[in-house]
């Protein structure tokens, strides 16, 4: 997929568009965040070098066509406050997994629900993908109430390889 034709989502409140190398702090605080880190299987960022190598990283794969990567800006001041991304893209299974992150002090708003929403219409309208899969940890509940309320599916039985994270699918 060529960056120039990267696909910006926009509702009410949020703005998805494609990270750009002067989103580097914002990157930097999001990334090195403990309270978002704790359950995400991840090196946080240490230096604000680290934030722009990750940067430049999520634009070579979108490049390559194997994710989405959107920065979630609020609309009206175009403050960055989290990131969401499709990735595992299967054009044979039509399916795709995903993943986001909101600093602290913008959960609880909605903010992450109304995102969501936008790519889910995005993978179902434009990918024309029927299957959309999420994994969270067990103890990360604003997540599991997340997607319960997006109408994704807990699974029933955890994953074997990563027991301590729980399955969710949304099909259409």
């Amino acid at each position: 997929m060529n960056t120039a034709t990267f696909p910006i989502l926009i509702t009410k409140k949020v703005t998805l568009r494609q990270l750009s190398i002067a989103d580097y702090q914002d990157v930097f605080d999001l990334r090195s965040d403990l309270e978002i880190n704790k359950f995400l299987d991840r090196q946080p960022c240490k230096t604000i070098e680290d934030a722009k190598k990750f940067i430049n990283k999520v634009n070579e794969n979108i490049e390559k066509g194997g994710t989405y990567y959107w920065a979630i800006s609020l609309t009206d001041t175009k403050q960055l406050v989290g990131t969401i991304c499709l990735f595992d893209l299967s054009s044979e299974n039509k399916s795709c997994e995903i993943g986001y992150e909101l600093m602290v002090k913008f959960q609880g708003q909605g903010i992450m629900q109304e995102a969501a929403k936008a790519v889910i219409d995005f993978v179902f309208q434009t990918l024309k993908f029927n299957k959309i899969v999420a994994f969270t940890h067990n103890d990360n509940l604003n997540s599991t109430n997340l997607l319960l309320k997006l109408n994704f599916l807990k699974a029933i039985e955890s994953d074997k390889e990563f027991p301590n994270l729980t399955v969710f699918t949304l099909t259409q």
